[in-house]
């Protein structure tokens, strides 16, 4: 799903909202999520999972065009662990 699939989701459920209340619902939500990320923070949203950050060490990597080695710095990376109830959903048979 893609952002505009999933205003167009919230729009069939909620039709006495205005798109452009639905746009900045989606935006300040997602704003909300990498904000608190970006703070070193975690955001859990139960039934559904667990959004943190983990730190990844430096490293050499490789220039796939050259194969020369190249230092990759350390950095932090999003995290996503799913909820029990979201692995049970995606697990029924």
């Amino acid at each position: 799903m893609i952002r505009s699939e999933l205003l167009q989701a919230l729009a069939k459920e909620c039709p006495d909202m205005r798109s452009e209340e639905i746009e900045r619902v989606v935006d300040v939500f997602f704003d909300e999520i990498a904000k608190r990320l970006a703070e070193g923070g975690r955001v859990e949203l139960r039934g559904f999972g667990a959004f943190s950050t983990r730190d990844r060490d430096p490293r050499k990597g490789r220039n796939p065009r050259t194969g020369e080695t190249v230092e990759v710095p350390g950095k932090r990376v999003p995290y996503f662990k799913a909820g029990k109830e979201m692995r049970v959903r995606l697990n029924a048979d």
